[in-house]
């Protein structure tokens, strides 16, 4: 699986997934399990509605297990004091300036995985996260965002 891009995470984001993973296996798929059992001693599978959930919810949670896993195996941590704060990079904080009304709003740029729009992490393939990828202080970019097309000056490029 050469043809896998990494995934760029923080030691953080990689713990969390990694947290994840073993609750899913300790605590989730116990239960599931447990569930079918239960749902497969009712008797009759054909017309079984407990068991057909379980083992839908049983494939839902192996597919979670799988893709966190693979984003694990492709992971590659990122160490925040080697990034540029000339440009905005990933881990890069930007404050951004809306030109229009000239609000300012600042966004750390984060992988897909660590992306949390609450706490002001965005991803680097968001529309906003790839309009601000490589720019500069002082520069202006136009980003299409559901709402319309958006004109941000960047102000402010800092580290974590």
């Amino acid at each position: 699986m050469s043809d896998q891009k990494p995934t760029y995470l923080t030691t953080e984001g990689l713990q969390k997934l990694k947290e994840e993973i073993h609750f899913l296996r300790s605590q989730e798929r116990p239960r599931i399990s447990q569930a079918i059992a239960e749902a497969r001693a009712q008797g009759d599978l054909s017309e079984n509605a407990e068991y057909d959930a379980a083992k839908e919810e049983q494939g839902l949670l192996e597919a979670r297990i799988s893709k966190l896993e693979n984003t694990v195996s492709t992971a590659r941590l990122l160490d925040e004091s080697m990034v540029d704060t000339s440009k905005a990079y990933i881990l890069s904080t930007v404050t951004v300036k809306n030109v229009a009304n000239s609000m300012k709003q600042s966004y750390t740029l984060v992988s897909e995985q660590e992306a949390d729009f609450a706490s002001g992490k965005i991803s680097i393939t968001s529309p906003i996260g790839k309009g601000l990828l490589g720019k500069e202080v002082g520069d202006k970019v136009d980003i299409q965002v559901p709402a319309g097309k958006v004109t941000l000056e960047v102000v402010d490029i800092t580290r974590g």
